[in-house]
């Protein structure tokens, strides 16, 4: 263990130190959910990056996973032909691949995971799995039954977890709809997780298992910084209490398929709606702050990066800094967590890559600790995204949602950034998982 090691784990404190500083009610603290979301990260961490078996199983699940995703690519590869083609691979027909393109290689793999995760809900494997996260939840934290179930289901999917407790939304009080909003910008869903891996398998060979880990410490993590910024003022109805999953069962397997599959497109639609209208926007507000940035660094004489990436990494540099990211590469990395809050975690992800690929990072913990802080939906897209379709399915719910959703946000990227500070308390030269 050496200095930045200690950095990252004391970070874990100045974080939710500066998520009271953000608290609604700073003496109605939840000292319950703190304690046990800390002991459940550190225990997670111990059991993926310490213990050999631990290590070994992460492993075998990252390659697991990679060839899950080759199974994926059946599929688009007969559909797109060598455009699906990942970079270096040869088609049975002797076609080369033309490189890396995240439409045609990337996101078809949404709509076979969607349709996994259906077939999992199908044979009620997902509903066992979810109890038992949330059952360790609601004991350890004393938190509600709802609350538990919505964060374990963010373990596994996305907004669409908001449904497994459908009947109790209308009940829930403000502290419980910001959990419900954190829980799910601070995590990914494991249909999307594939294009981070395909993103970064090139330059990161165990990125799956890393990605895997990442989705179970940011639960916990969620947990905390919700309860730290908006504490619980009422009694929540399910208070204590384990919940059952409000899940509407397809009548056979077939049509299980049919609408993970529709779920996946209709995702995949989202997402690129999304990044062409976000990325597109975004350049356009970079010439206009270019234009005005750069008169004002020759009135100046100052060298100020007016980027909208190169602003949010100034604002992120002290961040990065309590995450134990060394000085060197603290600058390149804080601007690639910046920009996850506006053009959402795909571009930040494809942007880490490209720094990997180029060598510009002096120290491998700093591509660790930068994978965990990327891996949540915490950004302003999301946020509009999560109010929206929580709303949707609790329209008196709607002005709640939408005071507490920018407190979510901040929520949620507290509880990513403490995800990295775990990992990178726990990075070790030596570590099967990263790479010893």
């Amino acid at each position: 263990m050496d200095i930045y090691n200690l950095i990252s784990f004391f970070g874990i404190f100045v974080l939710i130190g500066i998520a009271w500083l953000l608290s609604t009610n700073k003496r109605n603290m939840n000292w319950r959910v703190i304690l046990w979301g800390i002991i459940l990260q550190l225990c997670i961490a111990l059991f993926v990056f310490v213990f050999p078996g631990g290590s070994k199983l992460f492993l075998f699940l990252n390659d697991f996973v990679v060839r899950v995703l080759d199974s994926a690519t059946a599929g688009s590869k007969f559909v797109f032909g060598r455009l699906a083609l990942p970079p270096g691979q040869v088609s049975e027909a002797g076609e080369k691949s033309i490189g890396f393109i995240l439409a045609f290689q990337a996101f078809p793999t949404i709509i076979f995971f969607s349709a996994l995760m259906s077939i999992l809900y199908f044979f009620n494997i997902m509903q066992w799995t979810l109890k038992g996260f949330a059952y360790v939840f609601t004991k350890l934290m004393r938190i509600s039954g709802a609350e538990s179930l919505c964060a374990a289901s963010n373990i596994f999917v996305g907004i669409e977890s908001a449904l497994t407790i459908k009947p109790y939304l209308s009940r829930m009080t403000r502290s419980e709809l910001c959990t419900i909003l954190t829980v799910g910008m601070a995590t990914v869903a494991s249909n999307v997780l594939a294009v981070y891996v395909f993103s970064l398998q090139e330059q990161f060979s165990t990125i799956a298992a890393h990605l895997i880990s990442a989705s179970f410490l940011s639960a916990p993590a969620a947990l905390i910084m919700a309860k730290v910024i908006m504490p619980e003022s009422g009694i929540p109805k399910t208070l204590g209490e384990h919940v059952e999953i409000h899940y509407e069962k397809e009548t056979n397997i077939f049509e299980s398929i049919i609408n993970g599959a529709n779920a996946g497109v209709k995702l995949i639609v989202g997402i690129v709606a999304l990044l062409i209208a976000v990325l597109g926007l975004v350049a356009l507000l970079d010439l206009i702050l270019g234009v005005f940035g750069g008169k004002l660094n020759a009135f100046l004489g100052t060298g100020i990066d007016w980027t909208l990436k190169g602003l949010l990494g100034y604002i992120f540099y002290p961040f990065t800094l309590i995450l134990g990211v060394p000085p060197s590469d603290a600058g390149i990395i804080a601007q690639i967590i910046g920009e996850r809050s506006i053009v959402t975690e795909v571009p930040a992800y494809q942007d880490l890559a490209i720094v990997m690929s180029k060598g510009l990072l002096q120290h491998p913990r700093s591509a660790v600790i930068a994978t965990y802080a990327l891996c949540g939906f915490a950004h302003i897209a999301s946020m509009a995204i999560f109010v929206g379709g929580v709303s949707a399915l609790v329209p008196e719910k709607r002005q709640v949602l939408a005071r507490v959703g920018f407190r979510a946000l901040i929520a949620a990227t507290l509880a990513c950034l403490m995800t990295a500070c775990v990992a990178g308390a726990f990075f070790i030269k030596g570590s099967l998982l990263f790479g010893g």
